[in-house]
């Protein structure tokens, strides 16, 4: 007997990290709040096809991503995390994984790939002088 995809996620174990598609669906959900799948649909455009969208969200639901509320018609999906908590997971990961812990050598690769404006600056001196202060 075949599984379906979103089965073999669970056989596997959860797979929190969401791949690309599924943080567009989070992004949406973040910003409109708990959404039908249609919904969702309509927010990405031309992006995806809603069985596309909907076969997504399944997968996400079994891989603990969103909740699925049931009790309507047309099931309504939220996002499981917050955006910064998702955030900073993957900051996190990136940062043990890429830059051995260290969150200098992340910053000056963050930097260096690209032109920061000056305001930019201004407000990561403001944040790490901020962020000093709370750890004293």
């Amino acid at each position: 007997m075949r599984k379906e995809p979103h089965e073999r996620v669970k056989m596997k174990g959860l797979r929190r990290k969401p791949t690309d598609a599924e943080l567009a669906i989070l992004r949406v959900l973040w910003t409109r709040g708990p959404s039908t799948v249609r919904e969702v649909a309509e927010v990405m455009g031309r992006e995806a096809g809603y069985t596309t969208i909907l076969k997504l969200m399944q997968i996400m639901t079994a891989k603990g991503l969103v909740r699925r509320n049931e009790e309507q018609r047309a099931h309504v999906y939220e996002a499981q995390q917050p955006a910064e908590k998702t955030k900073r997971q993957f900051a996190s990961d990136v940062l043990q994984r890429v830059f051995d812990g260290s969150a200098k050598e992340l910053m000056l690769h963050a930097l260096a790939g690209r032109r920061s404006s000056k305001n930019e600056i201004e407000e990561l001196r403001r944040l790490l002088d901020e962020y000093e202060r709370t750890i004293r």
